[in-house]
């Protein structure tokens, strides 16, 4: 089989993880925060829309490039982002104004203190509001039309309040136009997120092979470390360990269930870098057991779903084409087949039995996680998943890593 011609030869270059002097092919961090601000202003002219307010995690640091603490829940009010058309920078709100300050030079005139949590509180809230529509008149904007990416009660009643003839329209929707086309920096945060999880599947590759008898936890454990040792900021869920029964009905989390020989395990894990997460799954036989015949046919309807649905990831088609070519090749247990990756670890556009009402077309440069499933009460169950960059020529994946050999049916 051909190699598919990606484009300049630095697609294929080894990413390593340091700014060097030595060779331009690296990330840049100043392009990165340059064109992802770029792309979020060319979307608010296209639109016409005045304001966009961000309060999602991953939309602030898009922006302005600000790493917060990331709490595993939904909290609304530790850092918020504003950009107005016409605005050379957004206004960033944080109760870490101080470390801005000190250590982003590019947002230091931008920052704009916030207490945690402030706008789940009504009355704070309000003021935060009326302090916004303040720093959109110093830049000579009184916006009709506003775009908010996530409401929380508290906001939902005091953004009307203070903007009383504002629209509000869905930011959400308008940063993702903006995000899900990644910029050529983007793809290789995402290729070294990638490379630091190839660390953490080997590690539970090993131990899954060499130790049954241990504990699901004990894997993740092992993977997490070597992840983190290599900076990893953040996984992209709890991540998945799951063995035996448990791989079939799918349990999306890790127990201290002891992993047994010749038991499925499933380990969907990915590292963050830069912000940016990989997430990819492998499944392993424990210990040196010759799989069965049923075990393996599972597998392969799983490899077979993927392989197909990557063949259909090239410009032109759509997330319903992606999703019926995985369907016709091997099949599918539910109706959900993948994800867009990027600052957030499971983003749009979906591939998904839903999107055949809501097909959005591949472009190049965006990023998949397609992760098919396939299983059988009392065998087990197999998920794979690739991620891949749409190119020109097909797909590229990079989320390099092998698959059990002894699962193949040759």
């Amino acid at each position: 089989m051909s190699r598919p011609n990606y484009g300049p030869p630095y697609y294929d270059l080894g990413i390593g993880q340091m700014v060097v002097d030595w060779e331009d092919q690296r990330v840049n961090p100043e392009r990165l925060l340059r064109d992802r601000l770029n792309k979020v202003k060319q979307v608010l002219k296209e639109r016409e829309v005045d304001a966009v307010f961000c309060f999602a995690w991953e939309n602030v640091r898009y922006l302005t490039g600000f790493r917060f603490h990331l709490w595993p829940v939904i909290r609304f009010g530790f850092t918020e982002a504003i950009l107005g058309r016409g605005m050379d920078k957004p206004i960033l709100y944080t109760m870490d104004d101080d470390h801005v300050k000190a250590r982003m030079p590019w947002m230091v005139d931008y920052v704009r203190f916030a207490a945690g949590s402030s706008i789940e509180d009504p009355v704070a809230a309000l003021k935060w509001a009326k302090e916004t529509k303040k720093e959109l008149e110093k830049e000579g904007i009184e916006p009709k039309t506003i775009a908010v990416d996530a409401w929380s009660p508290a906001v939902y009643e005091a953004l009307p309040k203070a903007y009383p003839k504002v629209k509000f329209v869905d930011g959400a929707d308008l940063m993702m136009q903006a995000r899900m086309i990644k910029t050529e920096d983007e793809i290789k945060c995402l290729k070294i997120a990638c490379s630091m999880t190839v660390r953490g599947m080997t590690a539970a590759r090993e131990l899954i092979h060499k130790k049954p008898g241990i504990k699901e936890c004990e894997v993740l454990s092992a993977a997490f470390k070597e992840m983190y040792d290599l900076g990893s900021e953040w996984t992209q869920c709890s991540n998945i360990v799951c063995s035996g029964p448990y791989t079939f009905p799918y349990r999306r989390f890790t127990s201290d269930r002891i992993i047994e020989p010749g038991d499925f395990v499933i380990v969907d894990i990915g590292a963050c870098y830069n912000g940016y997460y990989a997430d990819f799954t492998r499944v392993w036989i424990a210990g040196d057991v010759e799989p069965s015949r049923e075990q393996k046919e599972i597998f392969m309807r799983s490899y077979n779903a993927l392989q197909a649905a990557l063949e259909a990831l090239k410009p032109g088609n759509t997330t319903w084409d992606v999703y019926q070519a995985a369907y016709a090749a091997g099949g599918l247990h539910g109706g959900f087949l993948g994800h867009g990756d990027g600052l957030g670890a499971l983003e749009p556009p979906y591939l998904a039995e839903f999107s055949k009402d809501n097909p959005v077309e591949l472009k190049e440069n965006m990023v998949f996680s397609i992760e098919p499933f396939a299983g059988k009460v009392g065998v087990g169950g197999v998920r794979l998943e690739q991620n891949a960059v749409v190119r020109a020529g097909g797909c590229e994946i990079i989320s390099k890593y092998p698959f059990e050999e002894s699962l193949f049916i040759r």
